[in-house]
């Protein structure tokens, strides 16, 4: 029973792209592991800004300074 963690800065996610985000983790586990989709557990477990950090700094401060976390 594969059990997967996705860790996601909590943003702009609404309620469909995290299904998309289940689909397609659970047909990759499908499709490379062979594993039944009523088998495979998925959680999002989404953090603030201020719990995630890279590069010695918090992502709310590198918002703050004009870092951007979307796409380009």
């Amino acid at each position: 029973m594969p059990f997967i963690k996705v860790d996601v800065l909590r943003e702009a996610l609404n309620r469909e792209t995290k299904q998309q985000l289940i689909r397609k983790i659970s047909e990759a586990v499908t499709s490379v592991l062979n594993k039944d989709p009523h088998l495979t557990h998925i959680v999002i477990n989404e953090i603030e800004d201020d719990n995630w950090g890279y590069g010695g700094e918090q992502v709310s401060v590198l918002k703050e300074q004009g870092f951007s976390t979307g796409k380009k």
